[in-house]
Formats: structure tokens, C-alpha cells, sequence
């Protein structure tokens, strides 16, 4: 699958967001403080940014607000539902810690369960589609939820050592995170890789009976949507070594960052946290790029794919 800018800075953006926006719900920040204002105001910012950008890959976005009137059926409705639905509690949440300086718990628990709801429909898009095996898996919507806790974690760690208050609870709660999710992400990889196609050549055009069947000509020599979206290719050797890349970046330098700010303290925190979530958001830019450069669409069997 062609991996869009706009698609990667979607997911990657608005999942920065709504598990920061998660986290600041379960009330573990001092409300009071400047930088737990400037979390609230910067998670809604992340979320409307990451929104905003994934309008830009569709073919007329004025017309964005149809998709929403299939919730019933879709999944890309329910995350557009989800996701305006959202706003009202974050919202209030932010009001009530950005104007009054305090926590309102009703508000933060029901947006902090409402982003994973919001984040889970997001996964849900890709994992739902049974064309596309490598999406088609009960690991897509768990490595979302995963690396979106983690990421709320991280940003959540900065602005609680940014106020001495809450930042070490954060970041250690965001370490597990960051683990757990680099482990699924890694299972993930693991199952890409030693699939079995259930869609081949000889299934698609129904010759398997024949024997088997290889492409004679294209149909037809220009590009088209088709060949653009999902004829994507990336060598095998340099997909194994982004992958690694995004591991050491997005997990094994995070965890070290953190645990330096951790149990060195002191003026080494803030700046150690704040690499840390840095550098776990390049780490996961290069997970989402992979993410949507390896899948493989079933369609692209009368392709020669």
C-alpha cells in the first residue's frame, strides 16, 4: 500500500493526542500547574492536526461529512463519530484545567475511555479489511491502543517534570508501555513475515484447478488509482532494517532516556524525558511508513504483485 504522508502524520499525530488526552483524564498531572494546561491545549491541537491531515488523502474533502452517516456499517464513520464526539468531554476537561486550574474527574474518565474507543476505531479501519492479510488481525488494534498509551505516557512524563510533580509515576508507567508496545509490534512483524497468501493468483481468477498461473500482460500498460495505492513495493532486506531502526529509536533509546530521568533526577529529567518522547515519535513515523508499505492488497494478483 502507497504509504501517504498525510495518512502517516494522521495516525501517528492523532494517537499522540488521544493518549495524551487519555492520560490527563485519569487526573495523574496537577491540574494547576502551567505545563498540564499546556498538555490539554497541546493534546486537542495533536488531535485536530492529525484530523485535519487525513482529509488531505481523500479525493473530494469537502464532501468528508458524508462518510459519517455510515456508522452502521463502517468503521472509518464510527472513528469520524468517535472522534467529534470526543471533543466534548476533552473539551470540558481542558476548560476546567486550563481556565479554573482544577481536575474534573466525571469529564477526564469519560474522555480518557471515549480516545480509546476513538483509537480503536482507527485500528479497526485497517484491521477490518479481510483484502489486505496483513492488516486482517486482532494484533492491528492492540499495537494501536499500545503505542497511543505509551506515547500519551511519554508526552505526560515531560509536562509532569516540567511542573517536579507527576513526572516519574508517568514515566514509569510509560516504560511498560513502551515495551509492551514494541513487543506486539514485533509479534506483528512476526506474523507479516511467515504469512501463507490466501489470496494468490490461482484463487483470484479461479485456474487453481489448472495448475498454476502466471501473469502474460498487465491489464493495461499506464497507472492507474490501483497501481498508485496498493502497488507499493519495499525490499524485504530494507524492511527488516527499518524495522529495526524503529525498535532502537522509537523503544530501546526511550527507555533508556526515561530511566535516566528516572533515577538521575534532578535538572537531567526534563531534558531526558523530553528526548525521550522525541525520540519515540520518529520511531514510530518509521513504524506507521512500514505499516502501510508492506501490506500487500489482495487486488494486486491481476497485477503481477
Amino acid at each position: 500500500m502507497h504509504p501517504a504522508f498525510s495518512i502517516i502524520l494522521f495516525t501517528t499525530l492523532s494517537g499522540l493526542g488521544y493518549g495524551l488526552a487519555a492520560v490527563l483524564g485519569l487526573g495523574l498531572l496537577d491540574a494547576s500547574t502551567l505545563s498540564a494546561k499546556l498538555a490539554h491545549a497541546g493534546a486537542l491541537a495533536m488531535i485536530a492536526g492529525g484530523l485535519l491531515s487525513s482529509t488531505l488523502h481523500l479525493g473530494n474533502p469537502q464532501r468528508a461529512w458524508r462518510a459519517l452517516s455510515q456508522w452502521r456499517s463502517s468503521w472509518l464513520s464510527r472513528e469520524g463519530v468517535m472522534a467529534i464526539a470526543t471533543f466534548v468531554p476533552l473539551t470540558v476537561s481542558a476548560w476546567f484545567a486550563v481556565i479554573e486550574g482544577r481536575y474534573l474527574p466525571a469529564a477526564g474518565l469519560i474522555g480518557a475511555v471515549m480516545c480509546g474507543i476513538t483509537v480503536y476505531c482507527t485500528a479497526m479501519i485497517y484491521a477490518s479489511l479481510r483484502s489486505i492479510q496483513a492488516w486482517n488481525s486482532g494484533l492491528t488494534p492492540l499495537c494501536y491502543l499500545l503505542f497511543a498509551a505509551a506515547g500519551g505516557f511519554l508526552l505526560a512524563s515531560v509536562a509532569g517534570y516540567s511542573s517536579s510533580a507527576g513526572g516519574t509515576i508517568c514515566a514509569a508507567i510509560a516504560i511498560v508501555f513502551v515495551m509492551a508496545a514494541w513487543v506486539a509490534k514485533y509479534q506483528w512483524w512476526q506474523r507479516l513475515r511467515t504469512l501463507a497468501p490466501l489470496s494468490t493468483p490461482e484463487s483470484a481468477t479461479g485456474l487453481g484447478n489448472i495448475g498454476h498461473v502466471r501473469l502474460f500482460e498487465r491489464p493495461h500498460v499506464n497507472e492507474n488509482y490501483l497501481t498508485r495505492e496498493m502497488g507499493f513495493k519495499v525490499a524485504r532486506k530494507h524492511a527488516l532494517k527499518l524495522s529495526e531502526l524503529a525498535i532502537l529509536v522509537g523503544g530501546l533509546a526511550p527507555i533508556a532516556l526515561l530511566l535516566a530521568a528516572i533515577f538521575a533526577g534532578g535538572a537531567v529529567a526534563l531534558p531526558a524525558a523530553a528526548l525521550a518522547a522525541l525520540f519515540y515519535a520518529l520511531g514510530l513515523v518509521v513504524e506507521r511508513w512500514l505499516f502501510f508499505a508492506e501490506a500487500r492488497h489482495a487486488v494486486m494478483n491481476y497485477y503481477g504483485g
